[in-house]
């Protein structure tokens, strides 16, 4: 992706963004993709440039990980995902978007949530001063599950020396190849895209704020639901295969977010071929596949408003 541009916070941390797409502003509302744990902005990339032809889209790096920093040199701030929806919010309220579409991704679909929640909360609750019209919740989750065998594992053996990039990838290829399946791992097509992600993971993704931020999805409180306006669509796409966070997880949420509808199979724009796809689930099929899907969503919901469907 390009150079970033920097917003500092109030408690002085740095958040590096990038506005793709901008002269669609006033003529489309953007995307603002939120990443999950370990995340950076420039993994977005494949979903995020097509999109910005027709819209503006907003990538950013949570505090810690990419180019965005913590707040002290002594990076002990305490992550939280009340503190990462918060930190989203003062980005969003910078950018000045009166209507806009969230897309949140693992990790970055609690902070979505919980983003639409903070108007809420028993404790600072905190009016949104912009509409989201429009949720895409993917591959994620509103309550900690407990089904074994998934998740994120942390390799948590102490470094004595600086590692190399070959043993950096190591460390890190079990974790990637988790956020898929093993049918795409083994497809010779998909080498030269793996091979982009495993050397994407030598960069920006610091192991404390990886911890930190795990340790925050384990500590989440989610409440309110009730309250979002029923003028908020939401789309939940999860695939079967997801090996990271369970398939039940995403059905689950149709059932606490009543105007939640789920990701379609079918021939059909906006729908997909097969909901047998791993956690990272814009890395499969053909990419206009998937911006259909956001379009033809969005476009839908806006004339079901109108009344036009």
């Amino acid at each position: 992706m390009s150079r970033p541009t920097f917003l500092t916070l109030p408690d002085g941390a740095r958040i590096a963004y990038e506005l793709l797409g901008s002269e669609w502003i006033g003529h489309s509302n953007p995307i603002i993709f939120i990443g999950g744990v370990g995340s950076t902005r420039g993994d977005w990339q494949r979903l995020a440039q097509p999109l910005s032809l027709r819209r503006p889209v907003v990538i950013y790096d949570h505090r810690g990980v990419g180019d965005s920093s913590y707040s002290t040199a002594a990076k002990d701030d305490e992550i939280t995902i009340e503190l990462m929806a918060r930190d989203l919010l003062f980005l969003l309220q910078f950018l000045k978007f009166s209507d806009l579409v969230l897309c949140g991704f693992s990790m970055g679909g609690t902070v979505t949530q919980q983003l639409l929640l903070l108007p809420y909360l028993a404790s600072d609750p905190v009016a949104l001063p912009f509409r989201v019209t429009h949720v895409f919740l993917t591959g994620t989750f509103h309550v900690m599950w407990e089904e074994k065998g998934y998740g994120i594992r942390i390799d948590r053996t102490p470094i004595t020396k600086p590692l190399t990039d070959e043993q950096k990838k190591a460390r890190a290829r079990p974790n990637l190849e988790k956020s898929f399946d093993p049918e795409w791992i083994s497809n010779p097509a998909n080498q030269s895209r793996f091979d982009w992600w495993l050397d994407r993971q030598l960069v920006g993704r610091p192991l404390h704020t990886i911890i930190k931020q795990s340790r925050a999805v384990s500590r989440m409180k989610l409440s309110g639901y009730g309250q979002i306006p029923k003028s908020t669509s939401f789309l939940v796409i999860h695939g079967e295969k997801d090996a990271i966070v369970p398939f039940s997880s995403g059905t689950n949420l149709l059932q606490i977010i009543p105007q939640a509808s789920f990701i379609q199979t079918g021939p059909q724009p906006g729908q997909v071929p097969t909901l047998a796809f791993g956690h990272h689930w814009w890395e499969y099929f053909d990419i206009e596949v998937w911006v259909k899907v956001f379009e033809t969503f969005l476009s839908s919901r806006e004339n079901q408003r109108n009344g036009k469907l």
